[in-house]
């Protein structure tokens, strides 16, 4: 099986026990990169291990 490359809202949610909403939040400000999929979000999955680690800027 290839290696996940995006994540969805709702796994973010449950990896950093959050709200949706602070995660889109996190996505209006930039903070990693998002695509819309029709209605959805999905987040780059190498962008956000980036801003997991500290490597690029926070909120």
């Amino acid at each position: 099986m290839a290696e996940k490359r995006v994540y969805t809202v709702q796994e973010l949610v449950e990896m950093l026990g959050t709200t949706r909403q602070y995660i889109y939040q996190l996505i209006n400000n930039g903070c990693f990169r998002a695509v819309k999929a029709g209605k959805r979000y999905v987040i780059i999955k190498s962008s956000f291990d980036e801003w997991l680690d500290g490597k690029s800027e926070e909120v």
